[in-house]
């Protein structure tokens, strides 16, 4: 009791409050986890080396995340600081665990509301519901104790706690996601080669199910992460009762129980409706759902009035156990469902499909006709780090507000394995784009840079290439196999080595003209494709590729941009091997297009070279940028002050900033901080959507990753190759309130989910990553552009006289181009 006291008192101590902001609300939900049949790419964990490390110190910054009912909801926001000692033998004490992370639970408060608030277009009019489906789910272990505990840490201050319930032998209440629970759990471990096979509504399975055991038997067995997808580090957790749930929950309004097969439980002689009854008698239940009407229909007059009864809904043909008709069909009969449910429970395609492409359908009217019959809906199936239409751009939050901020609908709520996909604010933050809106078109195309204008960006990005006829134009990269199709093309036998640009073979921008380069299709970046996760298929060729004046023509008469950024590496190899001056290319090209005259449009040069940005400096008056290409973890003072000689801003990676080990945050550098300390401007890429580009830390949220690093870090710009995401992002209305304006919301703790590793589950230390150190900064003076004479033309090239080049190529060549033809096929 003096232990807990004395923590309760630190807490007390150490909890500090901040103001934060919300924009319009978010809602969440969860997806149904199973091992062996769920879609996610389970083979993404990576290998967890086991170590018998100590944690020294566990520092949980937990932050409460809370719906804005209107535009002037502010919320002060609690982080505690737990500081302690885990020894071993205290991932044998799950109670102690609890206690830590109970203790350190946080309460969010509202501060300021509007008088008039605009009504929602639920059933009531209220805010809709969010719903934390076996807690944090998306991190923790399904229906945990930490799972629950840290989705009331970070979610809105009424969210429910769903549970599962499945029965023991004894006729206990577990919260587990499945009626199997050798997927969410170690019971073989205890019981091996004990499963069995049972008809679950008509089915045959065969696994480890609760019916065969008593709750004494299932007391030592713990809870697993169920999809493989997600981390395992966590596992370990003791089981939860309905009872436990709710305890956990006050002084919350209540829990939400499913009860997914009443039918099954009967057939062991365990009635699933006994015990709900009994249970609505001790715990505050605020919804129950079923997918059996049968269910439903007999404790429909026998439970509390607080309690609400959802019909859920399964797949279209699914036939529904006790009236024998199909979940389609019932769909059809509304008021039927109305007399004996106020809500239903649909998949998310039941509202808006999407095709077999990814791609979203206009919307179904199921939502108005349930709302005119007088039912609530719900909408599930969601995650963030599952794949979703095309049309989110991998954004998670562009998902959730088409389901409840459409103009058209809004659900009643939303169920969430990730609660705390998170309110935007509105910082002083340059979004820069990564290749024009490169997540959803090809790199450097006319639709890429379209796309981030509408989006929102400030700064638009061009990298410099030259063509072999010196021609300036925009792409990603100077080997035309990463954007183009190149290696498919009659240019594949062009592919060579040259190790001054990368390893390994390419088709470079200087070796074809720039008709010839026009003549090639551009092919959308998949940074992902190894995980079959690849970018809008529709968009995977399209767009035509431009000149840098016709790139500086287009930024030129845009308003909304703040400014271009014009990127220009390889200039010494240029110049030396190939006689080409991609500096006077550049400078030449901004001046016809007016950019060397005083303008409202600001001109960045970025570059990883010194000796480019020197040359830069000597002749313009842009602003320049120095591009880090390396992970640092500090910039000595010998290096900085080289930096500022020529350079006003930096850009660098995001693990030089907040570096990770086995995806997740260890802690924070002092690479930004020593930086700006230094008046230098620091820009940080590279923002994506895809969950797999986030540590867990983040959630599978890009908008909760970015906020982290504006928020927590202080950076002063992101580069996105989704512009879209970063300008939501700080487009928050509720931080338009004067003085009562909170300046900051809660970024993400660096090291806190890391440090909360169990032990025994802990990687070993990483290697400490280096500062950046002058001698990586200073460069010799670029060379003289070199006197070369033309090359022929390459194949392919439509000029007289040229009879069959292609019969002159060497065996060389051909051999060379070989692997970059199969390497290109592999990607697409």
């Amino acid at each position: 009791m003096k232990a807990q006291a004395s923590l309760a008192s630190l807490l007390s101590n150490k909890i500090s409050c901040v103001l934060k902001s919300c924009p319009s609300p978010l809602p969440l939900v969860r997806i149904t986890a199973s091992k062996h049949t769920h879609h996610i790419l389970f083979f993404l964990v990576p290998p967890i080396v086991a170590s018998v490390a100590r944690l020294a110190a566990v520092s949980a910054s937990l932050f409460c995340r809370v719906w804005c009912s209107g535009l002037q909801i502010c919320f002060v926001l609690f982080v505690a600081t737990i500081a302690g000692m885990w020894s071993s033998s205290s991932l044998q004490q799950p109670l102690l665990l609890q206690l830590l992370v109970v203790q350190s639970l946080l309460v969010a408060v509202v501060l300021a509301q509007r008088s008039t608030t605009p009504a929602w277009n639920t059933l009531t009019g209220n805010r809709p519901l969010v719903v934390a489906r076996g807690g944090f789910s998306g991190l923790f272990p399904d229906s945990t104790s930490l799972a629950y505990q840290f989705a009331l840490s970070t979610s809105v201050s009424d969210v429910l706690l769903w549970c599962d319930v499945q029965l023991t032998k004894d006729g206990f209440g577990l919260c587990l996601a499945d009626v199997k629970i050798d997927n969410d759990t170690d019971i073989a471990n205890f019981y091996p080669n004990k499963s069995t096979t049972y008809s679950v509504n008509g089915v045959r399975s065969t696994g480890y199910f609760s019916v065969d055991y008593t709750s004494d038997q299932l007391t030592n067995v713990s809870v697993v992460q169920g999809i493989y997808s997600r981390t395992n580090l966590y596992d370990g957790l003791p089981m939860q009762t309905v009872d436990d749930i709710a305890a956990i929950s006050k002084p919350q309004p209540g829990i939400w129980l499913n009860i997914q097969h009443d039918a099954f439980f009967s057939q062991h002689k365990l009635s699933m409706r006994s015990f709900v009854l009994a249970a609505s008698k001790r715990v505050v239940i605020s919804y129950i759902s079923s997918p059996e009407v049968g269910f439903l229909r007999s404790i429909t007059s026998r439970l509390p009035k607080v309690t609400k009864l959802v019909f859920r809904f399964m797949g279209q043909d699914v036939v529904e156990p006790s009236t024998n008709q199909t979940y389609g069909s019932l769909l059809k009969n509304l008021t039927f469902i109305k007399t004996f449910a106020s809500g239903i429970l649909v998949p998310k395609g039941y509202i808006w499909p999407v095709d077999s492409g990814l791609y979203l359908q206009p919307h179904t009217s199921l939502v108005s006709d349930a709302h005119k019959a007088g039912l609530e809906v719900f909408a599930s199936d969601f995650a963030n780090d599952n794949l979703i239409s095309y049309n989110y751009s991998y954004d998670p939050l562009a998902e959730y507000l088409q389901f409840i901020d459409n103009g058209d609908f809004s659900v009643d709520g939303v169920l969430s394995d990730f609660p705390i996909t998170p309110s935007e604010a509105v910082v002083n933050t340059l979004v820069i784009s990564k290749y024009g809106a490169s997540g959803d078109y090809p790199a450097c195309t006319d639709l890429a840079y379209t796309k981030a204008i509408s989006d929102g960006v400030d700064i638009l990005d061009c990298p410099v290439q030259l063509s072999k006829d010196g021609v300036p134009f925009c792409l990603s990269s100077i080997d035309l196999i990463e954007t183009t199709n190149a290696a498919q093309s009659t240019f594949s036998t062009l592919a060579t080595t040259i190790p001054e640009i990368k390893s390994g073979n390419g088709i470079f921008t200087f070796s074809l003209t720039w008709d010839n380069i026009k003549s090639l299709t551009p092919s959308i970046l998949n940074p992902y494709t190894n995980y079959s996760l690849k970018r809008n298929p529709k968009n995977r060729n399209a767009g035509e590729f431009v000149t840098l004046s016709d790139f500086l023509s287009l930024a030129k008469n845009q308003t909304s941009l703040s400014g271009v950024m014009i990127i220009v590496e390889n200039a010494a190899y240029l110049a030396k091997k190939q006689g080409l001056g991609v500096i006077d290319s550049v400078m030449n090209a901004l001046s016809k297009a007016g950019y060397d005259k005083p303008g409202p449009q600001k001109v960045m040069i970025r570059s990883t070279s010194s000796s480019v940005l020197l040359k830069f400096k000597e002749k313009t008056n842009y602003e320049l940028v120095y591009e880090v290409d390396e992970t640092i973890s500090n910039a000595d003072n010998a290096a900085i002050a080289d930096i500022k000689s020529f350079a006003s801003s930096v850009v660098i990676n995001k693990d030089s900033v907040f570096p990770q080990d086995v995806l997740f945050l260890t802690g924070t550098t002092k690479t930004v901080s020593k930086l700006k300390s230094s008046n230098l401007s620091v820009f940080v890429e590279t923002f994506s959507n895809e969950f797999l580009s986030q540590a867990w830390d983040f959630f599978s949220d890009a908008t909760e990753e970015i906020n982290s690093y504006v928020t927590g870090a202080e950076i002063d710009g992101v580069i996105t190759d989704f512009p879209k995401t970063a300008n939501r992002y700080r487009r928050n209305k509720c931080l338009n309130l004067g003085n009562k304006t909170p300046p900051y919301m809660a970024p993400a703790q660096p090291g806190a989910l890391f440090q909360a590793i169990p032990p025994g589950a802990a990687p070993p230390a990483p290697a400490p990553v280096p500062p950046l150190t002058v001698s990586e900064v200073i460069e010799p003076p670029l060379p003289a552009v070199s006197k070369i004479s033309p090359s022929p033309a390459p194949a392919g090239t439509k000029t007289g006289g040229q009879g069959n080049a292609q019969s002159r190529v060497t065996i060389c060549a051909a051999l060379l181009s070989f692997p970059v033809l199969l390497a290109s096929l592999l990607l697409i």
